[in-house]
């Protein structure tokens, strides 16, 4: 009798049965929910959610200041505070964006700007990366090259335009070639700046590995970098943008520069704001693309 009572009673703190499992538990201290063939793919972490919401967040508040420049315009306009002729309407701007797109002329100024910008930034940045890396690699380089450059940098845009001109005669090559000046120097200055400082035991380790010359650069100078050049894109493209301008004061006959310069001499004030604006919606839109390529980037490399 004994021995079966024993064979019946619990024993406590017994080791689970063979077969058996604990229950699982997510992240989020949830109960685990098994994916089938139809949940349509792994469910997205809270992380990644909230991460969503923090952009969206951003967005919507980076959209207040200017809808209140909106409001504020068209009060200032409204009211009469301003006169018509000196700040016209917001109506009156977006009257004449639609005027230039119906005589298809808006579309081909804005890509033709579009493009000259995104050559002359692609040239000047892939020089300023190139002759950058050999300053900041090179105490020869950096001895023979920074002191002519730095002397170069100051000179203002508009100086390089007669010498173009006289140069290259009007065309595209001295538009995209001034672009491309200014484009150069934020890549130049920040990757020359920025690989005089890589750390040395990330070298003598890529060395160590067997790494040398342009692979030691790829492998390891450069992603060490990656934040200082995509920092230093940026500003060469705002900056390409800037130099836009100053370029098609070339006996320019499309784009954006165009629309200001002969909408400044016809008086169309209208026009000059909504070449501004567009001004400033292309340059954040490209700096937007730049800063998806930086989030990858860092990614793969850093």
């Amino acid at each position: 009798m004994s021995d079966a009572a024993t064979d019946t009673a619990p024993v406590t703190g017994a080791l689970p049965v063979t077969g058996t499992s604990t229950p699982k538990v997510d992240q989020d201290a949830g109960p685990h929910r098994a994916s089938t063939p139809f949940d349509g793919g792994t469910p997205r972490p809270a992380s990644s959610r909230r991460g969503l919401d923090r952009r969206a967040t951003r967005a919507v508040v980076g959209l207040l200041l200017p809808l209140l420049l909106l409001a504020l315009w068209q009060w200032v306009t409204s009211a009469g505070i301003v006169a018509s002729y000196q700040l016209p309407s917001p109506a009156s701007v977006w009257n004449a964006a639609v005027d230039l797109a119906e005589r298809n002329l808006l579309g081909p100024y804005v890509a033709i700007s579009t493009q000259r910008v995104l050559i002359g930034f692609a040239i000047g940045s892939a020089i300023g990366l190139l002759l950058g890396a050999v300053v900041g690699l090179s105490r020869v380089g950096d001895a023979l090259l920074a002191p002519t450059l730095g002397a170069i940098r100051a000179v203002p845009s508009l100086a390089w335009v007669p010498l173009l001109i006289l140069w290259m005669k009007i065309g595209e090559d001295s538009k995209i070639t001034l672009i491309a000046i200014g484009a150069f120097f934020p890549v130049y200055t920040t990757v020359a700046s920025a690989l005089r400082h890589v750390d040395r035991h990330l070298v003598e380790v890529g060395r160590a590995y067997g790494l040398r010359g342009v692979r030691l650069f790829s492998s390891v100078q450069l992603p060490a970098v990656l934040p200082s050049v995509v920092s230093g894109l940026r500003l060469a493209l705002a900056q390409s943008w800037l130099f836009l301008v100053a370029a098609e004061l070339i006996a320019s006959s499309m784009g954006l520069g165009f629309l200001l310069m002969d909408s400044g001499n016809n008086g169309r004030v209208d026009r000059i704001i909504l070449a501004i604006i567009l001004l400033a919606l292309l340059g954040k839109l490209t700096d937007s693309l730049i800063g998806l390529a930086e989030k990858y980037l860092l990614k793969r490399w850093a």
